[in-house]
């Protein structure tokens, strides 16, 4: 089975009973673009438009002199500076701006962020999450009604009880000093199941590469995708009589907003996102999406690399200061082990085309960097989601992110083999991807951490994986059932491509 194209995000719509193949559609919706690597069009800008770099130096301090002088000669604008990490963020309509200061004493490198000028390229979504109708909501309701100590929806959750997590609430629903940060297209704090969870303090806009704490920044537009706020209610939604209920119901979940209005996840955005976490003692970060506009990023060419180390400072610098860093494994069915991939998406922001990359020399960023914890998708049979990406080694763990029903149907009273979310304005409804795995992840980590609050990020990480039911590969793998492998699994029950250490275990979070 060929994975699905066009690509845009880790979520997707996925209509119940249809084919994958026919029907996915990625949330938020950006049109994949993609150019050859020998022919990839390099990051300019013409007269009277600008880029936005990030320039790495030393970390520590504040840039020196000589640095600041030079960005400023070569036409920059500092907007921030991460001097933690050595991350400055700067604006600039020079189109030789990166490979300038790349000479500069003290520029360690330096690369634009994007491919289109500021603002980025308009995009539209592509796919929408199916929302519960009154009609549905009633009949989850009165089968929830029988059940003695469930949300009137939590009858469709057939995510929770995959992970234990219905067991896990018996004996804890988390501690309320533990937040997770969903850094993601904003957090809509005012829904009925996340208002009593939600961590203000936490929260901010990072979309222009620098923190905004006006109140209520971090919520997405009208306009904008509720993906960030599905997440955030997979994870923490309030065990409160309403709706929905999530893998830790009892902590604290702060949104992070560092998608744009257009649906992009630029470096500096997720820098400051990593940063934010760091600095107001959040213990645990989702990540459902991959940094744009690459794909995968190069190192061999000198943009793509100075993104990679900015990220790859940022996230060890989240978990340097106590944060456990959780990142979706993406949706495209690729074997991220494979010596090569094509990749008909980057760069997503201007024009695309088909480039061949080697995984292993060019990153899906946050999800490939080193600490992260990479999470797979599970369908309701505990298969791999047919379009979860796989690859014994990069596969930490594994969690229910959702599949088509024709491929792997619910029990009863569960109707849809996608997951159950919150969405903006006070509405549930499904989506599906392993953008739906990772907060299931969060969550367990979350429990983790409140039942052992002075475990470092590397001890919640060891609980994680040695909690996980092992689970053994699924051989063959034929998930559409047209006679053909699908994907193939390497390795053994207990660390393989396709699940990892295994299934995620929240009752094991609670208990040992």
């Amino acid at each position: 089975m060929t994975a699905p194209h066009p690509r845009h995000r880790r979520a997707l719509a996925i209509p119940a009973g249809l084919a994958v193949a026919a029907s996915l559609a990625l949330l938020p919706g950006t049109t994949a673009t993609a150019a050859p690597a020998a022919e990839a069009a390099p990051a300019t800008a013409t007269d009277g438009t600008s880029l936005s770099y990030v320039v790495n130096v030393s970390p520590g301090h504040r840039p020196s002199a000589t640095v600041r002088r030079a960005i400023a000669k070569a036409g920059g604008t500092i907007v921030t500076s991460y001097d933690r990490i050595g991350v400055i963020v700067v604006h600039s309509a020079n189109p030789d701006f990166a490979k300038t200061v790349r000479k500069v004493r003290g520029v360690q490198s330096a690369g634009a962020t994007r491919t289109a000028p500021l603002p980025s390229a308009a995009t539209t979504d592509t796919g929408a999450p199916q929302v519960l109708s009154g009609k549905e909501l009633a009949a989850a309701e009165a089968t929830s009604a029988k059940a003695e100590g469930q949300d009137p929806l939590e009858s469709l959750q057939w995510d929770l009880p995959a992970i234990k997590a219905d067991k896990a609430h018996e004996k804890s629903l988390g501690s309320k000093r533990v937040t997770v940060a969903v850094l993601d297209t904003g957090v809509d704090d005012t829904h009925p199941d996340i208002a009593p969870n939600f961590d203000r303090e936490a929260s901010v806009n990072c979309v222009a590469g620098k923190p905004d704490t006006t109140d209520g920044a971090w919520r997405p537009s009208a306009s904008e995708s509720p993906h960030g706020t599905h997440v955030a209610g997979e994870i923490a939604a309030a065990k409160n009589g309403i709706g929905m209920t999530g893998v830790a119901p009892g902590v604290k979940v702060s949104g992070i907003k560092v998608g744009n209005p257009d649906g992009f996840f630029y470096t500096e955005a997720v820098v400051c996102g990593f940063m934010w976490a760091a600095e107001h003692g959040v213990d645990v970060t989702n990540n459902s999406y991959y940094t744009d506009p690459w794909y995968f990023n190069c190192k061999d060419d000198p943009d793509q690399k100075a993104l990679v180390e900015a990220v790859s400072r940022a996230t060890r610098y989240a978990e340097k200061k106590g944060a456990v860093n959780v990142a979706a494994a993406g949706n495209e069915n690729y074997d991220l082990t494979s010596d090569e991939i094509t990749d008909p998406s980057s760069p997503n922001d201007t024009t695309p085309g088909d480039r061949t990359v080697d995984p292993s020399k060019c990153l899906d960023i946050p999800t490939q960097l080193s600490g992260v914890v990479t999470v797979a998708a599970t369908g309701a049979k505990g298969l791999k989601s047919s379009f979860s990406n796989y690859g014994r080694g990069v596969i930490d763990i594994a969690a229910p992110g959702g599949d088509s029903t024709a491929y792997q149907t619910p029990e009863p009273p569960a109707t849809s083999g996608l997951i159950l979310g919150t969405l903006p304005g006070g509405k549930w409804g499904y989506m599906a991807g392993t953008s739906m795995a990772s907060p299931h992840v969060a969550g367990v980590a979350a429990l983790i951490k409140s039942t052992h609050p002075y475990a470092s990020p590397a001890m919640v990480k060891a609980l994680l994986y040695a909690e996980a039911d092992a689970t053994a590969c699924t051989k063959p793998y034929d998930i559409d059932g047209d006679g053909k492998v699908d994907a193939v699994c390497e390795g053994p029950k207990n660390r393989n491509g396709f699940y990892g250490w295994g299934m995620a275990d929240a009752l094991d979070a609670v208990t040992w």
